[in-house]
C-alpha cells in the first residue's frame, strides 16, 4: 500500500443500516440463514479459546467444491472486499493503471487508489470489449452492482483469454455469483476471483469469503495473505454454509420469483433494470432521490440511495427479500 496514496483516500458510502425499527432494503444480504447455522457458530466460538489452523483445510476444500476449483488455490479472506485488496495489493504499485466498470461497486476505485495506482472507468457494459494491454489489472464485477446484469460467460473468457495476451491480470468479483447457475472464473490462469460468503447466507457481520488462483499468482496472494485470516467462527461458519446446496437452490428460485414480481409491481412506477442479482436498480425518474428515500423509510423500509454511486443520478436500489418482506417495499414505495 502506498503512504501517500492512504493519506489522500477517503471512505465510500455503502448500503446497510444499524436501526432495527426499518426493515433493511439497502444491503443485497439473504434475509434467510441455513438452518443449524448457530450450532455451528457456538461450537466455534467454544473452540476460539486458540488461535485457528492457518491452513484452513476444511474451508478451503468447502470453497474448492463450491465453485469447482483446486483447494490449493484457494485463499480464505475476512469476506470478499478483503480479496479484492489482496488481490490489488500484489498486483499494483505506484503508477500502474487498473481498468474498473462504471456504474459498479466503488471499493474498486478506492482499494486501487490506495495501492498509488489509477482506476481508468469504462462502462460497465463495455469493459469485455476494451483493449486491456496498456493495464495491469482489470476488473470485472458479475453480476454487476448496482445494475444487476450477469457477464456473459463466454464473452468473460474471452476478455480473460485476451488479458493473458497482455500480462493484464484479470480481477473478477463474483459476490453475488452464487445467485446464478452461472459456472465461476475460479481457477482460471492470470485470473483472480474474489468470493464473498455473506451475501448467500444472510451474515454479512461474519466477514467470510475467499481469493481463488492459480500459479505465480496464487503463489503470491497466498504469501501476502495475513496470518489467521479467518475468524474460527468464520471459517467453520463459512464451510457449513458452502455444504448447504439445497438451500443455495431454494433462494435462487426464490430470489427470481421474487425480483420478478417486484419488477412487475414498480414498473409503472419506475424504470426497472434488468437483473440476474439479488437486488434492482430504479430510476425514479424526475423525483428527487432524497425524497424518494426518505418517504421509503417513514414508512419502515430503508432503499439505498444509488447517486452515490458514478453516473447514476436519479437512481436507487433496492434488495430482493422474503415474500412478505417485499410486500412491506411495495407498500412503501407504491405512494413516493
Amino acid at each position: 500500500m502506498d503512504p501517500e496514496s492512504v493519506a489522500r483516500a477517503t471512505r465510500v458510502p455503502h448500503g446497510g443500516t444499524t436501526d432495527e425499527s426499518v426493515l433493511d432494503f439497502s444491503a443485497n444480504t439473504n434475509s434467510v440463514r441455513p438452518a443449524g447455522v448457530e450450532d455451528v457458530y457456538a461450537d466455534a466460538l467454544t473452540a476460539s479459546t486458540r488461535y485457528p489452523d492457518d491452513d484452513y483445510g476444511d474451508f478451503r476444500a468447502a470453497a474448492s467444491d463450491y465453485v469447482d476449483c483446486d483447494a490449493d488455490s484457494v485463499v480464505p479472506t475476512a469476506g470478499g472486499l478483503e480479496a479484492l485488496r489482496l488481490a490489488f495489493e500484489v498486483t499494483l504499485t505506484p503508477g500502474d493503471s487498473a481498468l474498473v466498470p462504471e456504474p459498479s461497486f466503488s471499493e474498486y476505485d478506492r482499494e486501487i487508489r490506495l495501492q498509488g495506482a489509477d482506476p481508468v472507468a469504462v462502462g460497465h457494459d463495455e469493459i469485455l470489449d476494451v483493449d486491456p494491454e496498456p493495464h495491469e489489472v482489470a476488473v470485472v464485477c458479475t453480476p454487476n452492482n448496482p445494475t444487476g446484469e450477469l457477464a456473459d460467460p463466454d464473452r468473460l473468457r474471452a476478455f480473460a483469454s485476451r488479458c493473458r495476451d497482455a500480462d493484464t491480470v484479470l480481477v473478477v468479483d463474483e459476490a453475488f455469483l452464487d445467485f446464478t447457475d452461472a459456472p465461476s472464473l475460479a481457477g482460471e490462469p492470470g485470473v483472480v476471483v474474489a468470493r464473498s460468503l455473506t451475501k448467500m447466507f444472510g451474515l454479512p457481520g461474519i466477514r467470510a469469503g475467499f481469493a481463488v488462483a492459480t500459479g505465480d499468482l496464487g503463489d503470491r496472494l497466498a504469501v501476502a495473505r495475513r496470518s489467521w485470516s479467518l475468524s474460527t467462527p468464520a471459517a467453520r461458519v463459512g464451510a457449513f454454509c458452502m455444504r448447504q446446496t439445497a438451500f443455495v437452490e431454494d433462494t435462487r428460485t426464490r430470489v427470481a420469483r421474487e425480483r420478478a414480481r417486484i419488477a412487475e409491481s414498480v414498473s409503472e412506477q419506475f424504470d426497472v433494470s434488468p437483473s440476474d442479482a439479488p437486488y434492482l436498480l430504479f430510476d425514479v425518474g424526475d423525483r428527487d432521490v432524497d425524497s424518494v428515500v426518505e418517504a421509503a423509510r417513514e414508512r419502515g423500509v430503508a432503499i439505498r440511495d444509488a447517486t452515490t454511486f458514478p453516473t447514476l443520478d436519479s437512481h436507487v436500489r433496492v434488495a430482493v427479500k422474503r415474500p412478505e418482506e417485499n410486500d412491506e417495499l411495495l407498500r412503501a414505495l407504491a405512494d413516493v
